[in-house]
């Protein structure tokens, strides 16, 4: 998760209806904060396009499918990424059930296997998937990820020696504007996490001191504008919102190279940041 970025796949706004009136119209069943502005969306997502592609990534695009909600532009969350292949997820946010297909068309299209899929009653979202090390994965239990969903994923790794481990998430705002493990944490490199320390449950944080884990702490009034959704781009590079200022800073000043781009209405309006914006294909 925190080895060099080599390709990537992204969904850019148009892709995902940010330009059709009817799509944009259901901003508030979505949880906007806002109206989106489908024009500054696409200049913010070409942004971030430029800086994974100076990071040395290699950017794929999602088609564009009529099934897609605003949504679809946080890539990340419908398919989660392992060396046997890819595992097509189940959606815990019903507006975005077509997506986990589209996502496994993409795979097959590209010649990616597919280990597995996460059927009913079981739900998964990426955004609660972080892989602690080569082995093991740590899988928030929250609105979006059920305990069914842990289990089959379990069972979808374990054949590759691979476990994973949950780990309880606050009821934060509710299931509406619900959180992710990841806008809690973002692992930065093998041994340093970034986190939301307030949010975190103590057996979380056990959890990341036993294993050895260094934490640093965002600027805890940057919660609302992404702080702790960091990606790693692999070399202690990181790329962030430019927003978040202070938590950048801190992260300039542990020793990382911080690349920002501007995220208000991509990123920040929809409640996803840099992360949740992108589907990393291969590490390396």
């Amino acid at each position: 998760m925190v080895a060099a970025l080599r390709r990537v796949m992204v969904c850019p706004p148009q892709h995902a209806g940010w330009t059709s009136p009817e799509r944009a119209a259901d901003w508030r069943e979505l949880g906007y904060a806002a109206s989106p502005d489908a024009s500054v969306a696409a200049a913010q997502h070409a942004a971030l396009w430029a800086q994974l592609e100076a990071a040395g990534a290699e950017v794929l695009v999602l088609p564009a499918a009529e099934d897609f909600s605003l949504d679809a532009v946080y890539g990340h969350d419908p398919s989660f990424l392992t060396d046997a292949g890819a595992v097509i997820l189940r959606m815990g946010k019903s507006c975005r059930a077509a997506e986990p297909q589209r996502h496994a068309e993409f795979y097959r299209s590209q010649g990616i296997p597919i280990l597995g899929a996460i059927e009913p009653p079981g739900t998964v979202e990426a955004g609660d998937l972080v892989w602690l090390d080569a082995r093991t994965v740590l899988a928030g239990r929250g609105y979006r990820t059920n305990a069914a969903g842990i289990e089959q994923l379990r069972a979808l790794l374990a054949p590759q020696g691979e476990e994973v481990l949950a780990a309880p998430l606050p009821h934060g705002p509710g299931p509406a504007g619900c959180l992710h493990l990841m806008s809690l944490l973002s692992l930065l490199d093998e041994r340093t996490v970034l986190v939301d320390l307030p949010l975190l449950a103590v057996e979380t944080m056990e959890l990341l001191c036993s294993r050895g884990f260094t934490m640093l702490e965002i600027e805890s009034a940057e919660r609302d504008t992404l702080a702790c959704n960091v990606l790693s781009l692999g070399n202690r590079r990181l790329l962030a919102l430019e927003e978040n200022a202070p938590t950048n800073a801190r992260l300039r000043d542990a020793g990382f190279d911080v690349r920002t781009f501007p995220g208000s209405v991509v990123a920040i309006n929809g409640g996803g940041g840099p992360t949740c914006l992108t589907r990393p294909v291969l590490r390396a």
